[in-house]
């Protein structure tokens, strides 16, 4: 894990309201307490250069009416007008240049937490989550963070600082009315901001509901982009992501409707309390108990006050928001991996890679048993193939020994060591394995081939590249290894792909080789030169064989037969064909089949 993020304890809970959600942001902002104090001690000096500027006004409005021979007070008041504004904007730069970094650091680290835990999910979170929609959650929890940050330190802590000051201003300038008037317009401006923003919220909520319906289905679509155009269902998809663009489309029109209401009231409130000061002021100059600057001061206090009151209701929503966003990405932080390594689990040794599964039992659903009580042993340095119909269980036993999955019952052991004791990190480091399924990055083949040992030099990755007879189809592209594969390696063939697959292997070089019908996407001559290369990998390797071709296992040191989750028959070879049963019956099939394929094929 990075250092610079927090350690993942067991068993967190996502927080639950504002108050939850900010003492779970706390530790990350705490980390940047010094800079955090500087910018307050910044905010605290621009907000009372800002309060200072109406004080001086009322000097400046104040001394323009005596005597024109005193020419110096107002030009001294002036330049300290000036001076008090400029400063304003100069303490308010800084706190915002200490405070970036805390806010961008901080949203960086806690998302990049959320990414490393969603790699610590165990296999089962990631074949039920949508890829868009977990990604959404992930962009929008970071921006949140940030967000949350500057609206409650850039606007209301200042604001409630600055409503504080002014009060104390107005109480020991003026008499106690001015305060009242003042603080029960900002009463009533809060109020009704917050319970029209509450009625208003619901379609803001909707509307990024179904923006995350429209990310989650859009990335879907395009991920299966091929089998849109199988089955010519182009407007089907359209007419499904339409659906929720229309429902955020409603949402927006709404909110849009309800921000009038919201601002039009908003207005109306500031008016009346600002016309009810200016009455009082009037009232104290007619009566010769106020200047015409306090009447000027009042004025400026309320405007002053008013404008980051006019996005009291934007803030309130988008810190709402904010805070809902976060508790989406903590609720990610908090999905529980249902694989985990042990307290005290220490490094696998892999030694030879003696490999035993005793008596496993396993279930991805409770009632839809997979392995019936498995058992067998692969020797160090010997090749165990596993063949069956479709659905026997011979890929489960692949991702049982990387323990994507725990078994129910039973165990399994490399090297004497139990996997439930052993981190996940080393036992994965020391298996390879060439799946069924290829899914390549989004980038150049040599990008791809190097991802088995990412500090490989050139030289190993090309050599890689040779064993797994890429060489040539690489130097017929134009940018060879640079070449970029596409979409999950979309402008490769199948069989191309599990070159590239074969080749990072190679690279990785483990001691313990799975090989989970590698050849399957090659034709019959491409997999008879491929399968002289595997059998070069394997050897001096302890390798476990998941094949659906025969052909390619008939020199497996043994050959395990599974029908419905268990073993029904193990020998070699020949010993299998002996006994006439299933194995027996599967290699005339297979025979027959490949002997047509190849008259088939050209030379």
């Amino acid at each position: 894990m990075n250092a610079e993020v927090l350690p993942i304890g067991a068993g967190v809970q996502a927080p639950k309201g504002a108050r939850a959600t900010l003492l779970a942001l706390w530790p990350y902002v705490w980390r940047f307490r010094q800079r955090v104090f500087l910018a307050l001690i910044c905010l605290v000096a621009a907000k009372l250069s800002i309060i200072g500027v109406p004080v001086l006004l009322k000097r400046i409005v104040d001394t323009l009416n005596v005597a024109p021979d005193i020419r110096l007070a107002p030009l001294a008041l002036l330049l300290a007008y000036g001076a008090l504004r400029l400063s304003s904007t100069i303490f308010q730069e800084l706190r915002q240049i200490l405070f970036a970094r805390v806010m961008a650091r901080t949203a960086r680290l806690l998302t990049l937490q959320v990414f490393e835990h969603l790699h610590a999910l165990s296999l089962k979170f990631h074949l039920n989550r949508r890829t868009g929609a977990v990604s959404r959650d992930l962009e929008r929890g970071m921006e949140a963070v940030t967000d949350l940050l500057d609206w409650t330190v850039y606007t209301i802590l200042p604001t409630l600082f600055e409503i504080t000051v002014v009060c104390i201003i107005l109480i020991r300038t003026f008499d106690w009315t001015f305060a009242l008037i003042t603080l029960t317009t900002i009463a009533c401006y809060v109020t009704y901001t917050f319970t029209v923003t509450e009625w208003r919220i619901r379609y803001y909520r909707a509307k990024n509901e179904a923006n995350t319906r429209a990310a989650g289905r859009a990335v879907d679509s395009l991920l299966n982009y091929e089998t849109v155009k199988y089955f010519n269902n182009e407007r089907f998809e359209s007419d499904s992501y339409n659906q929720t663009l229309r429902d955020q489309e409603e949402a927006e029109v709404k909110a849009l409707k309800s921000l009038a209401v919201l601002n039009i009231g908003q207005s109306s409130i500031v008016a009346i309390g600002l016309t009810l000061l200016v009455w009082r002021a009037a009232e104290g100059v007619a009566a010769n108990t106020l200047s015409i600057g306090d009447l000027v001061m009042v004025n400026a206090f309320l405007i002053q006050l008013a404008m980051p009151l006019n996005y009291l209701g934007m803030v309130y929503r988008e810190v709402k928001q904010a805070l809902t966003n976060i508790e989406n990405m903590f609720a990610l932080l908090a999905e529980q991996r249902d694989v985990a390594d042990s307290p005290g689990a220490r490094d696998l040794d892999p030694g030879t890679g003696g490999i035993v599964f005793d008596q496993v039992v396993f279930a991805y659903e409770p009632e839809r048993p997979i392995l019936r009580g498995i058992s067998f042993e692969v020797k160090p340095g010997e090749s165990v193939a596993v063949v069956g119909t479709t659905g026997a269980g011979k890929s489960t036993l692949a991702r049982l020994l990387f323990r994507f999955y725990d078994v129910q019952s039973g165990s399994i052991r490399i090297n004497g060591q139990d996997l439930r004791a052993v981190t996940q990190s080393s036992l994965r480091q020391a298996i390879g394995i060439v799946p069924q399924d290829t899914v390549l990055f989004n980038d150049s083949i040599g990008f791809n081939i190097r991802y088995g040992r990412v500090d490989a030099t050139d030289a190993a990755v090309q050599e890689a590249a040779r064993a797994a007879q890429l060489s040539h189809l690489i130097t017929e592209m134009p940018k060879g290894f640079d070449t970029l594969v596409g979409e999950r390696g979309l402008k490769l063939s199948g069989g191309e792909k599990q070159r590239v697959a074969i080749a990072r292997t190679v690279l990785k070089n483990p001691p313990i080789l799975i090989l989970d019908e590698a050849t399957s996407a090659l034709d019959t001559r491409t997999e008879r030169r491929i399968q002289a290369e595997l059998e070069q990998l394997a050897k001096n390797r302890t390798s476990l064989i998941i094949a659906h071709r025969l052909s390619t296992i008939v020199h497996a040191d043994q050959i395990l037969v599974m029908d419905h989750g268990q073993i029904v028959e193990r020998g070699r070879h020949d010993e299998l064909l002996a006994m006439r049963g299933r194995y027996a019956q599967l290699w005339a099939l297979q025979q027959h089949e490949q002997q047509e394929a190849l008259a088939h094929e050209p030379a």
